[in-house]
């Protein structure tokens, strides 16, 4: 890994996410696009809960006061400045957004992590995909993930918050299992308890599979 290239625990959490979420040779994610917003407004709520610019108070997420240096400024600005509180599934909702899983994935392609490739289909409609440029981020995620998923001794140290946080985010999303088909429920769900943005993000999935379900018949 060259001095230029985030380490794992220098992503932020919808970097990571998003690394995780897509398809190595390809670009594509693994999960449907409904699915992958979601995860990413989750994420984003996660990072923030993380470095302290929000918090859960009562059953609604409100702004610390905090003004921590963040890519998610927006999204800060946006629970700042809302007249009344909401719910964590609320924001969940509230920020999904294809135009912000575009910026995220190119700030991985700027970083080198990902390519941003475009094609074109009948000289009218445009895709982007992004696959793997450096795999070294992803194979350290996947080695503190893989990590912390093992349980160690009761003494052994806990794994970091932001481990933590991300384990909890992949399961809610159903991409734990896709990148480790034996782990342990027990286990993730000893890692993922009282983490208030992955447990909004899987009541936020469920509504929105209720809807395709509907939808479909």
């Amino acid at each position: 890994m060259d001095a230029e290239t985030p380490r794992a625990q220098e992503l932020n959490l919808p970097q990571a996410l998003l690394l995780l979420a897509t398809n190595d040779k390809d670009g594509e994610p693994v999960v449907p696009q409904s699915v992958l917003r979601a995860a990413l407004a989750g994420a984003i709520l996660a990072e923030l809960d993380l470095i302290g610019a929000i918090g859960l108070q009562g059953k609604h997420v409100r702004a610390t006061g905090a003004d921590p240096q963040s890519d998610f400024r927006h999204q800060l600005e946006l629970i700042r400045d809302k007249p009344r509180p909401h719910t964590p599934k609320r924001w969940v909702s509230m920020l999904e957004s294809r135009a912000e899983l575009h910026r995220v994935y190119e700030g991985m392609a700027s970083l080198g992590i990902v390519d941003h490739v475009g094609e074109k289909h009948l000289g009218l409609f445009r895709t982007t995909r992004y696959p793997e440029k450096n795999h070294a981020p992803k194979a350290a995620l996947l080695q503190k993930i893989e990590a912390a998923l093992t349980a160690g001794p009761p003494d052994a140290a806990p794994p970091d918050p932001r481990t933590a946080a991300l384990i909890a985010l992949l399961s809610a999303a159903g991409l734990l299992e896709k990148l480790f088909p034996a782990t342990d429920e027990a286990r993730v769900r000893e890692l993922a308890q009282q983490h208030w943005p992955s447990r909004a993000l899987a009541d936020e999935l469920r509504m929105i599979r209720l809807a395709e379900a509907e939808a479909a018949t």
